[in-house]
């Protein structure tokens, strides 16, 4: 029999050695999505500890005296068909959707700006306006105006966002004017008529105000989803000046004259043309009225929002979509999407990073005819019971969960292979996105107060740092 002795020796060198592995200090935390997608958003357990021990490694270095934007929110646009597909769901299933994207709890991703379309988009499974009316009748009193298409879906599921996060931000777009006010009388391309410039911006009046009485506030519009896509279903063309025209003379007054606080926010389309918001912005009584330019990726690059910021100082920069298609890999989508909606348009001084449709079913529906049908959401709604989180949920996911509105982009040294963007929190928390965008593994160092962190990411691999 052993000794008592012995036994108590045992037993406090057990204690001590679980006192050891317990003991082993994390300076920051890792969360890690990798390519291969053999791991997505998992919180790392290996300590990071700020040292001075020196190595060869680049650096990526910290400063938080450099200080940029402040954020305004991360998200996806809530289509309507997006808001169908979800109310398809069982009562719980879809509670436990909406917590886990919009809640704050341990295992909730924190989206928090929705961008959603006045009207119908080409993801809502019919086009329709607000004030649709039989051929040759028009409605220069709105009085038909109604937003009835809306309360079947869309409406009850941003109540339920709102239950869960009463501060999240809402813009508003329209990919088209009721019919009866463009040439071309129909849903597809034409242009606003210049005599139905002062119904249209009452139209967004009686919008936003219609929307305020269901408890949801629009905290800003773009005046037209890409202007210079004519072929969508809906579409609508606007020129730069015609923009202009109707900013100046119609709704930047309107708003004001109806005490409407909400924010005019002009573009709404590509990096490869930003001389159209300069020449909006360039009109000193149209931008009086304008907070900042809105941006897409699917041409041009991304820089072109600091072009749009460094000719207009005083105004935001947003980008508000882009989407992952159907057939896109998990790993190139990852990569593309991190390097320049999250990292690239934050550090062109983006106020938002949206993805686009934010959940679909498994056909990549619904849409109207001539709609995308093949726009991947962020959550493919299986059946009534079942969904599957997609490239985009994990794309948003690394900057929403830990970079909270009026965080404050801060610099960090940016590094080829290792594009990357830094924010302090409004709670002194520090966030560090970084993607690996090499062929090879990457050790690298970062630098805080001049000491620093050693850790690795692998191909392909997104780290958020915390601490």
């Amino acid at each position: 029999m052993k000794s008592p002795v012995l036994i108590a020796l045992c037993f406090l060198v057990f204690i001590g050695n679980l006192d050891v592995s317990f003991a082993q200090k994390s300076d920051a935390d890792l969360w890690l999505t990798k390519g291969d997608e053999s791991v997505k958003l998992e919180r790392q357990q290996i300590p990071l500890s700020f040292g001075k021990a020196n190595n060869a490694y680049s650096s990526i270095e910290i400063d938080e005296n450099e200080v940029f934007q402040r954020v305004e929110g991360f998200g996806y646009t809530l289509t309507g068909g997006s808001a169908q597909v979800i109310n398809s769901l069982t009562t719980d299933k879809k509670q436990e959707l909406l917590n886990e994207l919009f809640g704050s709890g341990p295992k909730d991703i924190s989206v928090s700006y929705l961008r959603i379309s006045i009207g119908a988009s080409d993801l809502s499974e019919t086009a329709y306006s607000y004030n649709d009316l039989p051929e040759g009748r028009t409605d220069m009193n709105l009085k038909l105006f109604s937003i009835a298409p809306e309360m079947k879906d869309l409406i009850p599921v941003l109540k339920q966002i709102l239950a869960i996060n009463p501060n999240i931000k809402i813009l508003a777009s329209p990919w088209s004017a009721p019919v009866w006010m463009k040439d071309n009388y129909s849903t597809v391309g034409g242009s606003l008529q210049e005599r139905y410039y002062g119904v249209y911006a009452r139209y967004f009046v009686k919008y936003i105000q219609k929307m305020k009485e269901q408890g949801i506030p629009i905290d800003a519009v773009t005046p037209q989803n890409e202007p210079l896509h004519r072929g969508n279903n809906p579409s609508m063309y606007m020129t730069s000046y015609q923009q202009a025209a109707f900013i100046k003379g119609h709704l930047g007054p309107l708003f004001q004259k109806a005490g409407i606080s909400t924010k005019i926010i002009i573009y709404d389309h590509n990096c490869d043309e930003p001389g159209y918001p300069i020449e909006v912005l360039n009109d000193p009584e149209a931008k009086k009225f304008i907070a900042g330019s809105a941006f897409h990726l699917y041409g041009g690059d991304v820089s072109a929002m600091s072009a749009v910021k460094n000719a207009h100082p005083d105004k935001s920069v947003y980008f508000t979509e882009q989407w992952t298609a159907a057939g896109a890999g998990f790993g190139p989508d990852l990569r593309w999407h991190l390097k320049n909606v999250i990292i690239g348009s934050t550090r062109n001084w983006s106020k938002t990073a949206l993805e686009w449709n934010l959940a679909n079913d498994a056909s990549f529906g619904p849409h109207t005819p001539g709609g995308c049908n093949q726009c991947k959401g962020a959550i493919t709604i299986n059946d009534s019971t079942s969904y599957t989180r997609n490239v985009s949920y994990y794309i948003i996911a690394h900057a929403s969960k830990f970079v909270s509105p009026d965080s404050q982009r801060i610099g960090s040294t940016n590094i080829e292979t290792l594009p990357n963007v830094a924010f302090k929190r409004p709670d002194g928390t520090k966030v560090l996105i970084v993607l690996n965008d090499g062929s090879m593994p990457e050790t690298f160092n970062i630098k805080y107060n001049n000491e620093w962190i050693t850790t690795s990411l692998e191909a392909g691999d997104v780290g958020t740092y915390i601490w």
